[in-house]
């Protein structure tokens, strides 16, 4: 197992250090320390927090597992901090509704001191791009999504 060192700066005095839960967990839990809705709907969750991610690497966050317990989905999906992003961490999640109603009569989201993501760190490749007319055969083929059965 590689280890990196992954610098933090908080920006509020505030802010909560990411730490993993348990040992072997993938993801350092986010804390939020603010909460705004911005104009499109969405729940802001600023962390006051800074990373200095090294290059080679990225940051994801993901919605903590206690996220199926709200009614939000992180307005992304996957937030990607590259590694020469320097701002604030802030979480972003859409408010759940089906048909323009929400799914519950008393919703639920996270409030100002509760971990409200996870941030993995993964080792990336340097990608070189070849351009080509022909790719190599495989058992699969072109077969897009469903393809593989149920």
């Amino acid at each position: 197992m590689s280890k990196i060192d992954l610098k933090i700066k908080k920006l509020a005095t505030n802010a909560v250090m990411p730490k993993y839960a348990k040992p072997g967990d993938a993801g350092l839990d986010l804390t939020a320390i603010s909460k705004i809705a911005d104009q499109f709907g969405n729940l802001s969750y600023g962390t006051g927090l800074a990373v200095e991610i090294p290059e080679g690497y990225v940051g994801l966050l993901f919605p903590r597992s206690s996220n199926s317990k709200k009614d939000l989905i992180l307005s992304n999906c996957v937030g990607v901090i590259d590694s020469g992003y320097r701002g604030e961490l802030i979480v972003k999640y859409k408010k759940v509704k089906v048909d323009n109603i929400f799914f519950s009569d008393n919703p639920s989201y996270y409030d100002i001191g509760e971990r409200v993501a996870q941030l993995v760190i993964v080792e990336i490749p340097s990608v070189t791009i070849i351009e080509t007319d022909e790719l190599s055969d495989t058992e699969r083929g072109d077969g897009g999504f469903g393809s593989t059965g149920q």
